[in-house]
């Protein structure tokens, strides 16, 4: 009997010790089932592109980068024909979308900007690429020489509205963008406000027309100024071509400035005085019959009288002379 049981305790044993490893082999099989199963992707969210220009048509070819915070590369891609791109599987946050090309020669890229990812959804986002900007050289020349000329200043604008201001530096040239709206191009024109020194302004306008991305030159021309010419006086002394009447001379009658026609009447003079309704001697003697009276008779009237004494003088001497013989006639008798 002991030897019996000593032969079956082994088996036993070994029974047990199989039985019990049995449950620890199938505890580990599903421990790697958590880690396949995508939790994360779950959330996750994206952007969907739509690319258009101003006119409303789609851009095929369009390049797009999507950096994440951290300026790293998450996704790359192109706008298919219908002029969409679609970046899928992106972590919630804030990205950088950056535009390469816009995938046309007539449209420009727009600048960097920033997108929100929201979990479980698809972001939107529209983005106009708009027409590249039109080149302008400005040139400004004398009609004869045609010599570049310093100092031209224009304005160049699109219907009523003045959009660049350019003036021709020491080389006689300026240079500007202008913005187009449409891919046949779009219409300007250019006025020159302010003339190189020594030249005559360049009054009327020119219009010209430019496609988007197309270099144009605009050529303004000016005459040089005459040597005889000479600025315009102003209005209020241009000369009249009607004769005028000087009224500025005083009357000779009038009393001098400061003097009361009382005072000049009353006063007394210190030298003889002369007839005051005439006083030829303070001013110039009128032309005319009436220049040989007044004052100029006097030499006559004194010429007269030495005339008269003279021959009273002799009538006198006569006299008495006569008286002398005769009483000399008498005494002889």
């Amino acid at each position: 009997m002991p030897t019996r049981f000593h032969r079956c305790l082994p088996a036993v044993a070994v029974t047990f010790a199989t039985v019990a490893l049995a449950p620890a082999a199938s505890a580990q099989t599903p421990e790697p089932t958590p880690s396949i199963t995508p939790l994360s992707a779950a959330g996750n969210g994206g952007v969907t592109i739509l690319k258009k220009d101003p006119g409303g048509d789609v851009l095929a070819g369009a390049t797009f980068t999507l950096l994440d915070s951290t300026g790293q590369k998450i996704a790359t891609g192109n706008t298919d024909a219908d002029g969409r791109l679609a970046f899928q599987d992106l972590v919630p946050g804030v990205y950088r979308l950056k535009e390469v090309s816009s995938g046309s020669p007539l449209h420009d890229v727009v600048d960097d900007q920033d997108v929100i990812v929201t979990p479980s959804a698809d972001t939107p986002l529209t983005i106009i690429d708009p027409f590249k900007p039109a080149s302008v050289l400005l040139k400004a020349k004398g009609d004869k020489t045609g010599k570049l000329l310093a100092g031209s200043t224009v304005n160049i604008g699109s219907d009523d509205k003045t959009i660049l201001t350019l003036t021709t530096g020491s080389d006689g040239t300026a240079s500007g963008n202008l913005p187009i709206n449409s891919r046949t191009g779009s219409d300007f024109w250019v006025k020159q406000i302010k003339a190189p020194a020594g030249y005559e302004i360049h009054k009327p306008s020119k219009a010209f027309r430019v496609k988007p991305g197309e270099p144009v030159t605009v050529t303004v021309t000016n005459a040089k100024k005459t040597s005889g010419t000479t600025p315009e006086p102003p209005s209020s002394e241009k000369p009249s071509d009607e004769p005028t009447t000087d009224t500025s001379t005083p009357d000779s009658s009038a009393p001098e400035q400061g003097d009361s026609p009382a005072s000049s009447s009353t006063a007394p003079s210190d030298g003889p005085v002369a007839d005051s309704t005439a006083p030829s001697s303070t001013a110039p003697a009128p032309r005319g019959s009436l220049a040989h009276t007044g004052a100029d008779a006097t030499p006559w009237l004194l010429g007269g009288a030495g005339v008269l004494l003279a021959a009273g003088g002799g009538a006198v001497f006569a006299a008495r002379r006569r008286r002398t013989e005769h009483d000399s006639d008498s005494a002889q008798d």
